[in-house]
C-alpha cells in the first residue's frame, strides 16, 4: 500500500498499488505463491488515436515504470479496423464491449480467456485511490508513506510572525507524535517514509526520527529534488544545455532553511565546448563553468530566489509538482533506478564527516539494493562544514523548544 498523506486537506489517500516484489492482493499481482507463472499482465488495446486509449496507455506507462511487478502489453489498431478486430476477440472471449479502449487482465504464461476489465474508466477504477479520514485505517499495513502536509494555523492574521511560526511548530509536532506512534503501530516494518513539501522538511523529518521506534532510521528520508530541478535548470541555462543534461547536483544542509548547492560531482552531457564525445559523454560542471566566485554567490541566490517565485506562483507546494522527484527515489530505493545516480535528502547521518548529530541534513547519497548509503568521496571542506553546522543549529533550535515542551507535559 502507498500513502500520500495531506494535512492541508486533512486527507490521507492510499492506493492500492504494489511497491515490492513480494506484496499480494494489489494491482497486477494475483494472491499466489507462484511470481513466475501467476504474475498478472494488462493487456490494452484501442484505435489508434483515440483519446481514451492514449490515456489509459499513459497511466499504464506509469504504473509499469514506478511497480517491479506490474507488466502491460499494448495492442493498437487503425481506426477503420477497429469494429471487426473489437468483434472478432469478444466474439472468442464471451465479452460484450462496443467502445475504445478495450482492457482486460491475462495471466502470463498460462494463456487461455483472459478477464474483462472494460473500458478506460475501468481501468482507472480498478487503480483506483482510496481517500481515508481516519489515520488508523490510513497508516495500515501501509509500504510508503508520503507526508506532503505543509503547517497551518487558525487565526493567522491575528498573531504576528514570531507567534505563528511558534504555533505552527506545535501543530507539527503534535502531528508527527501522532505519525511516529501509528508507523510504530499499524505500517509495515519495512515501510519507506518520504518527507516532502516546501516548509520545515528538515524538522519533520527529524521530529518523525524522534518519534519513531519501531523502524531504522534509513526508513525515513526528506526530499530535495525540488531544489535539485531549479540549480539543475539554472546551470543548464548558462552553458545552454538542456536540463535532463545536467546530472548530480547536491544540496546541502536545510532544505526548508540555509542550504548550500554543491557543484563539486554535477556533469554536463552534450554541452556544444571543444572536447565532445558520445552520448554517455560528459564534463564537470565546475571545469565548465570556470567561475567559482559566481558558483559562490549569483548561482546560489539564483536558486533561492527562482524556488521562491515557483512557490509564490503555486501559493503551495501541490502534490503533482514534486510527484516526479518522488517516484525517481521511490523507484532508486525500490532497487530499479540507475544504481549510480547522485539524490540530495535529509537523512539522520550521524558519524558522516563528523556532521553534527541528531537532526536530519540534506546529504548526497546513492541507492544500492535497495539501500541508501551516503556518499563517500565528496570534500567538505572548511565553509561547508560551518553552513552544515549552521543549518543543524537552524533545526535543532526548533527540537530543543520540542524537548522543552515535552519535559514540562
Amino acid at each position: 500500500m502507498l500513502g500520500i498523506l495531506s494535512s492541508e486537506k486533512n486527507l490521507v489517500e492510499l492506493a492500492s498499488l504494489p511497491t515490492e516484489e513480494n506484496n499480494r492482493n494489489t494491482v497486477g499481482i494475483p494472491a499466489t505463491n507462484n511470481d513466475l507463472t501467476e504474475m498478472a499482465m494488462f493487456v490494452l488495446s484501442g484505435k489508434i488515436n483515440c483519446p481514451y486509449y492514449a490515456k489509459a496507455e499513459l497511466l499504464a506507462d506509469k504504473l509499469q515504470n514506478y511497480l517491479p511487478n506490474f507488466r502491460i502489453r499494448k495492442i493498437s489498431i487503425p481506426s477503420e479496423k477497429w469494429k471487426e478486430w473489437l468483434e472478432d476477440i469478444c466474439r472468442k472471449n464471451g465479452w460484450k464491449h462496443k467502445e475504445s479502449p478495450l482492457i482486460w487482465r491475462e495471466i502470463v504464461h498460462q494463456g487461455g480467456k483472459g478477464l474483462l476489465l472494460g473500458g478506460f474508466s475501468d481501468f482507472l477504477e480498478h487503480c483506483q485511490v482510496t481517500i481515508h479520514t481516519d489515520l488508523e485505517q490510513a497508516f495500515q499495513k501501509a509500504d510508503v508513506i508520503i507526508l506532503l502536509d505543509e503547517p497551518w494555523c487558525d487565526d493567522i492574521a491575528t498573531v504576528d510572525e514570531r507567534e505563528l511560526k511558534k504555533r505552527k511548530i506545535d501543530a507539527i509536532s503534535e502531528r508527527y507524535r501522532e505519525y511516529g506512534r501509528l508507523i510504530d503501530t499499524q505500517t509495515e516494518k519495512e515501510v519507506k517514509v518520504i518527507v516532502s513539501g516546501e516548509s520545515f522538511v528538515n524538522l519533520r523529518c527529524s521530529l518523525l526520527l524522534d518519534y519513531t521506534h519501531s523502524i531504522h532510521s534509513h526508513q525515513i528520508v526528506a526530499l530535495a529534488t525540488q531544489l535539485e530541478n531549479e540549480a539543475r535548470a539554472i546551470v543548464a541555462k548558462k552553458l545552454n544545455v538542456r536540463p535532463a543534461d545536467v546530472r548530480d547536483v547536491i544540496v546541502w544542509g536545510n532544505i526548508s532553511g540555509s542550504f548550500y548547492v554543491d557543484l563539486q560531482k554535477t556533469k554536463v552531457f552534450n554541452y556544444d565546448g571543444p572536447v565532445k564525445g558520445p552520448e554517455f559523454f560528459s564534463l564537470p560542471a565546475q571545469n565548465i563553468i570556470n567561475d567559482r566566485t559566481w558558483i559562490e554567490t549569483d548561482f546560489q541566490e539564483l536558486v533561492r530566489s527562482r524556488r521562491a517565485a515557483v512557490v509564490s506562483r503555486m501559493n503551495r507546494t501541490t502534490a503533482m509538482s514534486c510527484s516526479h522527484g518522488i517516484l525517481t527515489v521511490l523507484k532508486a530505493w525500490n532497487g530499479l533506478g540507475a544504481g549510480n545516480e547522485v539524490f540530495s535528502l535529509g537523512v539522520l547521518c550521524s558519524g558522516y564527516h563528523d556532521l553534527p548529530d541528531g537532526v536530519a541534513l540534506s546529504v548526497p547519497l546513492t541507492f544500492t539494493d535497495g539501500k541508501w548509503s551516503a556518499l563517500s568521496d565528496v570534500t567538505i571542506g572548511v565553509d561547508l562544514k560551518e553552513r552544515l553546522q549552521h543549518s543543524a543549529n537552524e533545526i535543532g533550535q526548533f527540537l530543543t523548544a520540542k524537548s522543552n515542551k515535552d519535559c514540562s507535559r
